[in-house]
């Protein structure tokens, strides 16, 4: 047994129970229905596997991945600019913007759906003027990509800001007074400490958007090998009651965001990593030391 687990007065007081009511809680919501779509998927048939390499599925993770890979890298310059005004300047309405950009966590997806539909739809307030021009977003693969920046979003900004709210300003002070210009500063000075934070949020957006559906199947069109995503599928799957089909679907979905939050977590800890040690001062040379 682990002596700290074991000790009576090692960890916090009641931590093997508060450890064990944990697990077990953790287990029943996350774990176990994880678990049973993986054994449903191990049970399916050869011909549900198989279906991952027919023409409509393979599209539908094409789309999926690409707008959803296309939208994180959106929301990285995006995200960084606005925690940037968040937290840099004290502009009227501050406080409900950042509230705002809380919204499509609280906003069911399903609402902003349908706001984005009215919006981008060629006689909406946007859509309107964008068909004039020739682009039409809505009910199409334009509407994936402006719903997925949406529900993305906050993950990019909520990510950045707390690093850039704990950053020292004495180096660009100091960089500024060196005769770097504010360009070079936020370059050399402020974007290596940024880095790490922003691109972990826009991972956190990517994994978001290959697995939205709500928001996306009121505005994307669904049209099979064009606008047709992997959630939209599994759905239609299990409404032609081909469980284990659906089930590998989610199997595969399951594997990628398994996979990418792995490398999150190898980068996090990463970038916690206490930097090495510099190496031993040699002392003075025997020459110095005679003088």
């Amino acid at each position: 047994m682990v002596p700290f687990l074991s000790s009576p007065d090692g960890g916090l007081p009641g931590f093997r129970r508060s450890l064990a009511a944990t697990l077990l809680w953790l287990g029943i919501v996350v774990a176990l229905p994880l678990a049973a779509v993986l054994a449903m998927a191990a049970t399916a048939p050869a011909s549900a596997w198989a279906g991952l390499l027919a023409p409509r599925t393979v599209a539908a993770f094409r789309t999926s991945l690409g707008w959803a890979a296309i939208a994180a890298l959106l929301n990285l310059p995006i995200g960084v600019l606005l925690a940037w005004v968040l937290t840099r300047y004290r502009l009227p309405g501050r406080r409900l913007l950042d509230a705002a950009i809380d919204l499509p966590f609280a906003l069911p997806t399903a609402v902003a759906g349908i706001a984005l539909a009215t919006l981008l739809a060629p006689e909406g307030l946007l859509g309107a003027p964008l068909d004039r021009l020739g682009i039409r977003l809505a009910y199409g693969p334009g509407g994936i990509g402006a719903a997925l920046l949406f529900v993305g979003l906050p993950f990019v900004v909520r990510t950045v800001q707390p690093v850039l709210a704990g950053f020292s300003r004495a180096a660009e002070e100091a960089a500024l007074t060196l005769g770097a210009s504010p360009a070079q500063t936020f370059n050399w000075v402020v974007w290596p400490a940024l880095a790490p934070a922003a691109v972990q949020g826009a991972a956190l957006a990517f994994a978001r958007g290959i697995g939205e559906y709500g928001s996306v199947i009121v505005i994307a069109g669904n049209k099979p090998g064009l606008s047709e995503l992997v959630p939209l599928l599994i759905v239609i799957r299990l409404e032609e009651f081909a469980t284990p089909a659906a089930a590998v679907l989610g199997a595969a979905m399951l594997g990628i965001s398994a996979l990418l939050l792995l490398t999150l977590g190898m980068l996090a800890r990463d970038r916690a990593a206490p930097p090495p040690s510099p190496p031993p001062f040699p002392g003075p040379s025997p020459r110095l030391t005679h003088a």
